[in-house]
Formats: structure tokens, sequence, C-alpha cells
């Protein structure tokens, strides 16, 4: 499929054209050229900031009615859903992930701007109960400008879910998206003003990491919300920190996928499959520890590894409906998981590789497509793993699960927990008292229940300990684009179907390629 602005030059949104220089934007399955979009410089930050800062201050978003805002967002949601098929082309394109994943993944975003077009039309003020002759009403009002940065691997998903609360609230926005992958925000942005946003309300910023940090300084920006690694988290959240502005941060993992000895086999196999490889493994709740009872582990592994080869069987151009995962977003990525999977098993004797661990040559056999032209890297089981070693500790960021046996329930809990990351965790039993009594112990924002990397727009979403700070989704969301909150949440998503309609329905590398549930 041919798209006509691939060929134009993307200035920055809303700014016109500068000259602090054009970033090129590759596909990673062949190297080829998409499009190239202007740099935001120091200067065009400053006039962003505060041409949504004038906007807010003006009230043609921010004090119009909710009524109006949720019109807008609904209008806003249509639109989306009716240009799907082309951006999730262009989401394959400018990151290599299989084009299955990118239109299942986008199909569901209008669900995003719906809920919170709703939560404007439902979401109501309340009097508090203060002593004597008073009348105390309490109303939630927009924080102002709102400054988004956000990533590579799921660019408008990301974007989408950070953006929606933001605008239902009456804020101005400003997306810094990554550098390797702006286009579907860009896109997203154009598409915003058109269905009626309001010029200034929605901004982006294309840029790299000086980018990001010249909006978190800034003191007119009164919120950040940011989705990276840890470190750069912590970057950016001292800066903010020091403007006494409101912080949200998803930030890394390292999953564990806990499979009790009475979980159904061929269900886990297919979640824990799910879990590790979906994105190519470049999620942020990637299932990349993966911890099998003591009694089934060898069977497990055994299907495991039948999965995982299955998958490498059928990768081929991620352009390609029947190409079950594509690449990594570059070379540079596939060099890092190259180098940690080298260091990781010359450091531990025992460690075992199953599957995987080199990259991926030659030609497909699904589709004659030639893997050396891209960032090819399949997907790769590591056995017997050292709870010492980087690829237990460390988030790796690509198809990559290490495996390692527990003995008990306690057991179990404390490896799930032997992670300095809380973003996600995914249990597996038909033991519904053992299932809430976990995933109570798992030091984690998200537990599944015999499922995992489910989404909602109604489910909040983020981590503990260094895996983040602040929630996406939900009324937690609208509301922390609004005011502070004190305490955090903790999702539990429990599968409640019946194992063989669950082995069937939630098999997302089935040999099949029938339309499933994403997320």
């Amino acid at each position: 499929m041919e798209l006509p602005f691939w060929d134009i030059t993307y200035a920055y949104l809303l700014l016109g054209t500068n000259d602090c220089g054009r970033l090129v934007i590759s596909n990673p399955a062949n190297g080829e050229e998409l499009s190239v979009v202007e740099l935001a410089s120091e200067a065009d930050v400053k006039q962003t900031i505060a041409g949504a800062q004038s906007t807010f201050k003006a009230g043609t978003w921010s004090r119009a009615s909710p009524l109006e805002r949720s019109k807008v967002l609904s209008r806003l949601a249509r639109a989306l859903e009716s240009r799907i098929p082309e951006l999730a082309e262009i989401e394959t394109l400018q990151t290599g992930r299989a084009i299955r994943e990118m239109k299942a993944q986008l199909s569901r975003l209008p669900e995003w701007i719906d809920y919170y077009a709703a939560l404007l039309r439902t979401t109501q003020a309340f009097v508090a109960p203060t002593q004597g002759k008073l009348l105390n009403y309490v109303q939630r009002v927009p924080l102002g400008v709102v400054a988004q940065i956000t990533p590579f691997n799921h660019p408008l998903l990301i974007a989408v879910k950070k953006i929606a609360p933001a605008l239902a609230a009456g804020n101005s926005v400003i997306v810094k998206p990554s550098e390797l992958a702006p286009l579907s925000v860009l896109e997203f942005a154009r598409m915003a003003e058109s269905v009626g946003v309001p010029s200034g309300v929605l901004s982006v910023l294309p840029g790299y990491g000086a980018t990001a940090q010249l909006l978190a300084q800034n003191p007119l920006v009164r919120k950040v919300d940011v989705t990276a690694g840890t470190n750069t988290g912590r970057l950016l959240g001292s800066t903010v920190g020091h403007n006494l502005a409101a912080f949200t941060a998803e930030l890394g993992g390292k999953a564990p996928i806990v499979v009790f000895e009475d979980a159904d086999l061929q269900s886990a196999v297919n979640g824990a499959a799910f879990a590790a490889f979906v994105a190519s493994g470049q999620t942020c709740v990637s299932g990349t520890r993966l911890l099998v009872h003591h009694s089934i582990y060898d069977t497990f592994m055994h299907l495991f590894v039948d999965k995982v080869e299955g998958i490498k069987r059928r990768m081929g151009n991620p352009s390609n409906p029947k190409s079950m995962m594509g690449t990594v977003i570059s070379e540079r990525q596939l060099s890092r998981i190259q180098s940690m999977i080298d260091e990781g098993l010359e450091s531990d004797s025992d460690t075992i590789l199953l599957a995987g661990g080199h990259r991926l040559t030659g030609i497909s056999s699904l589709d004659g497509f030639e893997f050396s032209r891209g960032s090819f890297y399949p997907p790769t089981v590591i056995s017997d793993i050292s709870t010492t070693s980087k690829l237990w500790q460390e988030e790796i960021f690509g198809p990559v699960v290490v495996a390692r046996r527990f003995s008990s329930e306690s057991e179990g809990v404390a490896l799930a927990n032997d992670c300095k990351y809380g973003l996600g965790a995914s249990i597996w039993t038909q033991d519904l008292s053992r299932a809430h009594r976990v995933a109570a112990e798992i030091e984690a924002g998200l537990c599944w229940v015999n499922a995992a990397h489910r989404n909602d727009p109604s489910s909040p979403w983020g981590g503990m300990k260094e895996s983040g700070i602040g929630r996406e989704n939900g009324i937690e969301a609208f509301e922390s684009c609004k005011f502070f909150r004190n305490s955090q949440s903790k999702s539990t998503i429990v599968n409640i179907a019946q194992a063989s309609e669950a082995r069937v329905t939630d098999d997302w590398f089935a040999e099949d390629t029938e339309e499933r549930r994403y997320g």
C-alpha cells in the first residue's frame, strides 16, 4: 500500500519550518527511508509551550463545556476509526511490527477516546460535608499545559492513552513522540485539528531526549507524562519535581509469568508466548521471566519451545498478514539484545539456550523475505537462569524469555518479586483461592490471572517499585489531569472463561490466522 504523504517532509506541527535539522524515518525491516521529519529547536519548544499556555488561558478548550469537549472527542474517535487500516500500515512500516498485530491493536484505540468522551458526560462535582453554614462544593479543574513523552514500541496506542484523558480534562497537550517512530502521532494530531480540536490545544514536537528535557524543565508545563526506561523517568522526574508539577511515569518492566502445577498447560503456553513475544518483546509488560512449577517444568518447556519454533517458522515480511512477528526497532537495539544474551550465557555455565539466541538471516520460509535486510531477531528461550544474571534482573526489550523452576507457592511469589520492577505479572492456576492470594502478594501494578497483557480504557495501568508512578487508563488517568491522588491502584484481571474456550480464543500465535482479541 502506497501512501502519498510518505514523500513529503513533516514540519513539526503548527509551527512551520525551521533550521534545527531533519530526522530520517526508516523501515527497520529493510532500511528504506519512509519520510523526513523536521526537528524542533529550543526556541520552537518555548514558542509551543507559550502558545499552549495562551490557548489554555483563552479558554477555547479549557473552559468549553464538558458536552462540547465530549462531542469533539467522539468525532475524533470516529475519524480515527475510519483510518485504522492506513495507520496500521504506517505503524508497521516505521516500527517493523507485524501488520496483523498493528491492525488488531489500533482497532481498539477509538475505545479510549470514546471512554473519556463518556466520562465527560457522567463525571460530577460533589458537595463536601463541611461543618457550619457553609456550602463546600468541590470541582475538578484542568492543570494547564501537559507534556507527554511517548516511546517507539506502541507509538499511537500509548499516545492515544495519554492524549485522550488530558484533552478530556481540558488541558493543552504537547507530545514529544519517539524520534524512531513519530509518523502516526503526527497524523493523529492533524486528524484532531480536522475534527474540531482548536489550534494550540494539541501540538507535536519531534525531537530527541533534549526536547523532552526542555519540555520538562519549563515552569509553564504543569504535568509531564512519560513512558520510557527507568533511567529516563528518573531524570525527567527530578526535573519536573523542581517545578512542583505533576508527574506520571510508566517505566521499565520484567514481568513474571507464574505457572502452577494445576494450570491448563496449553492455555498457559499460549498465554506465555503472547506475553513474551507480541511486539517482538518490546513492551514494558513483556512476560520475560517464566516461573514454572518443578512438577510440570519439563513438559511445559517442551510445549513452549514447540510454540516458539512455530512462531519463528512463520516470520516473514512484517507487511504480510500471515507473518507472526516482526523486527526489533533498530540495529542498535538488536546489538544490545545480542550483547546481553552473549554476556548472560558466558557468565553462567548452567544456563541453557533452548531456542533462538542469534539474529535471523537468510530467507523466510513463509514468504521468501530476506531477513538480513532488517533487524530481525527470533523468539529466544533461555532455561535454568540464575537470579543474579542480568538476563533475569534487567529489561532486555526484545523477544527473549528466561525460565526457572519453583517448588512451592511461597518460592514462586519470592521469585516473582525478586526484581526491581513491578509493572505486570501473569498467574496461571485453576485454584481460584490461590490465584487471588498470589495476585495480592505479587508486587506489580497489574496482575492477570489465566491471561496476559489484557488492556482496557477503564482499567488502571501502571507500576510499582521502579516501574513508575501514577496510572494511565480509567478514572484515575482523567482525575490525574486535574488533581493529585495520594494512593496507587492495583488491577487484577481474572480470566473466567472455560479452559477449553481459552485455548482457542486466547491463542494469538495459533496456526490459523483468524482474528483474535489484542490486549
